[in-house]
């Protein structure tokens, strides 16, 4: 069910429901901000309210209000808020703890929120458990406590899981224009995704940042997403919580290398959400969003008048989705001719001191370094403390980087090696003269990696394949593992499955080289249950005596390799079917050499995929060897997807390792299968 959210989050009227502290701050905030519509407080024995006349109950209000804050007990939460939807109010934020996330502590926190919903019917609420929300356009305020914005004409909307990571946020000094900061709290009702789309479609904002501790409902993340697309507006994520739900099966690699951190990496770089690492890095990409957009590329230039500084920067971007590109003709002649002889042309670049406080040069020189084909120049500026020092002999930076901007017409951010560098003053400053400020080198190239990300976003993806509910699950022998693939298409070795005491007759029949398998071991190489390329049939009763298996797999060698890969897809419910692609055998825990999809993926996401592992260099064909049959390759993965999309509903994993690589083939020497058990 979608709910219009808009009178919530843009009201005209504000009831607060409630007498303490927490309600006389939301007043005194939506004071403080000049909210221009109405503010009801309401309390059954109170005359007034942070100076405000009181209504002894929501009943007697001149009219239902837009939005409510509640803040009474858990109890008197559910019966407020079945009285205001009942007179038709457009929404609450219930600011009440004790609901199911204090299931473990109440025992009664589940049917209270049972109760909640059943009160709220059709009317939107936000929280229990949470802050609310900040509209910093309208100066409306359902937040009971301190914040560090100011209102605003357009901005940035911030939504958190976490109330006091909230706070902290609206404490920012780095120039970043916020619009809205909203809390979910435990998302009883409405979720982070569905708060997002409903910031999302006010015109006045930007970009959106979210600080997620879980995905909760992956259809309505997705839909979030691609409106989002829609609107051309940037979604930024910074993920919190590594859960062992994908890591529950400890019977396979696969389940190892995609925890529930790969699961969300993939499907947020799916939805096309950049992700970030850091709240430094969450406000710094976002500000570069709203001031330029996406980029559409990672090729950046770099100025600055020190070495150490380009140094800096130069090593910043090592491993890291932008390049700086050696310069170009055009910008070498127009930089000499600014510069002199005595500057060495590189990028980054180095321009020394000897224009400094030359604004027309700098300004030549800063515009002829943004001539060749980048997306993005840097300008490498720290500015003095004003407690101590002056700044005025850095207001050239100003008016020469504002030039070459201009002049450019790309964006030009300047960039402080210390956030503390950069006040928010000369932030404010720098972005009234048309450039960016972004504070730290570390978080600048972090930003301009996840905007020229955002910026190469193709097609919009296919929807997610959502796995069952899960449940007590088996595991399938490896010869049922491999017929349950083959039938879909996967290359699997000529075999026979055999007991002990027919293993000498069946050896005397097998093609040579073999190899042999004893049944029973859920990691077969560890326990010694695998023999390779046993040329007799000796070699084979040999090699049996060995492992003392019930059961064994007969099977052909696979010669020829050129590597090895593994292949597997985990059920995670936060995330979906996670595919992992990986270096495979006996290489698989030691390279740790992985990436991850989220499933369904198409044969030029997945070859995208296998060229980022370190392997890939195998897969090519090494100094002069024979490379890898990669359509083979493509066409296993593909059908153990068809597998997948099969069982979606009972399916806990499956993996193939190694998919045994050669010039003409893609050979699954072992596979295993885990799903629901049948009745």
């Amino acid at each position: 069910m979608t709910r219009d959210l808009s009178r919530l989050i843009r009201p005209s009227s504000i009831a607060v429901v409630g007498g303490g502290v927490w309600c006389a701050s939301v007043i005194e905030q939506c004071r403080r901000m000049g909210f221009a519509g109405e503010v009801w407080p309401v309390h059954p024995t109170r005359t007034e309210v942070a100076g405000l006349p009181a209504f002894a109950s929501v009943e007697d209000l001149p009219s239902a209000p837009d939005a409510s804050f509640i803040g009474v007990n858990r109890s008197a939460t559910i019966d407020t808020v079945a009285r205001l939807s009942a007179m038709g109010a457009g929404g609450a934020v219930c600011f009440a703890s004790g609901f199911r996330e204090a299931q473990a502590e109440t025992g009664d926190g589940d049917a209270l929120q049972a109760r909640l919903l059943e009160a709220a019917g059709a009317m939107p609420i936000i929280g229990p458990n949470c802050y609310g929300f900040i509209n910093y356009l309208d100066g409306a305020l359902l937040w009971p406590d301190q914040h560090g914005g100011e209102r605003s004409v357009r901005g940035v909307a911030l939504i958190t899981q976490s109330s006091n990571i909230a706070i902290n946020l609206t404490m920012q000094a780095r120039g970043l224009p916020l619009a809205y900061v909203a809390t979910a709290g435990n998302q009883a009702q409405t979720g982070l995704a569905e708060i997002g789309s409903a910031l999302l479609e006010d015109s006045r904002v930007t970009a959106l940042g979210l600080h997620i501790e879980g995905i909760g409902d992956l259809r309505a993340f997705e839909a979030l997403a691609t409106r989002a697309r829609d609107l051309g507006k940037p979604i930024v994520a910074l993920k919190v919580g590594k859960s062992d739900q994908a890591r529950s099966a400890a019977v396979s690699h696969t389940a190892s290398l995609a925890g529930s951190d790969a699961g969300a990496r993939a499907l947020l770089a799916r939805l096309g959400v950049a992700q970030v690492s850091t709240l430094p890095a969450l406000l710094e990409t976002l500000k570069l969003l709203h001031l330029a957009g996406p980029l559409p590329s990672g090729r950046v230039v770099s100025i600055s008048c020190s070495g150490g500084e380009a140094s800096l920067m130069a090593d910043a971007a090592v491993g890291r989705g932008i390049n700086y590109p050696p310069l170009e003709p055009v910008q070498k002649d127009a930089l000499r001719e600014a510069l002199g002889p005595m500057v060495a042309l590189a990028n980054p670049l180095d321009y020394h001191t000897f224009i400094w406080n030359d604004v027309p040069r700098m300004g030549q020189a800063f515009a002829a370094a943004m001539l060749g084909d980048v997306a993005i120049g840097c300008l490498v500026v720290d500015y003095p403390r004003l407690d101590r020092c002056s700044d005025a002999a850095w207001e050239c930076t100003l008016s020469a980087g504002a030039e070459a901007a201009r002049a450019s017409g790309k964006p030009l951010a300047i960039v402080a090696t210390l956030p503390e560098n950069l006040s928010e003053r000369m932030a404010a400053r720098i972005v009234e003269a048309g450039m960016i400020p972004l504070l730290g080198i570390e978080e600048a190239i972090t930003a301009i990696e996840a905007a020229a990300a955002l910026g190469r976003r193709g097609a919009a993806p296919a929807p997610i394949l959502l796995p069952g509910p899960g449940g007590e699950a088996e595991v399938l022998s490896e010869a049922d593992s491999k017929a349950a693939l083959a039938a879909l298409g996967v290359d699997v070795p000529q075999a026979m499955r055999i007991e002990a005491k027919d293993l000498e007759s069946a050896a005397a029949r097998m093609a040579l080289p073999a190899v042999l398998k004893g049944e029973g071991f859920a990691h077969k190489t560890e326990a010694g249950a695998v023999a390779l390329n046993l040329a007799s049939s000796e070699a084979i009763i040999e090699a049996a005596g060995r492992m003392n298996a019930p059961a064994y797999l007969l099977e052909e060698m696979i010669a020829g390799g050129v590597a090895e890969l593994l292949v597997g897809v985990v059920r995670d419910p936060a995330h979906g079917f996670v595919l992992t692609l990986a270096a495979g055998g006996t290489l698989t825990e030691i390279l740790q050499d992985s990436v991850s999809l989220i499933l369904p993926a198409g044969d030029e996401e997945v070859a995208e995929a296998l060229g980022r592992l370190r392997i890939a260099r195998l897969l090519a064909g090494y100094r002069g060897q024979p490379g890898a049959d990669r359509a083979a390759i493509l066409r296993a993965v593909r059908a153990v997807q068809d597998y997948v999309a099969r069982n979606a509903e009972t399916l806990e994993e499956v993996e193939i390792n190694p998919l045994i690589c050669t010039p003409a083939r893609a050979v699954a020497a072992d596979a295993l299968i885990r799903k629901g058990k049948t009745t």
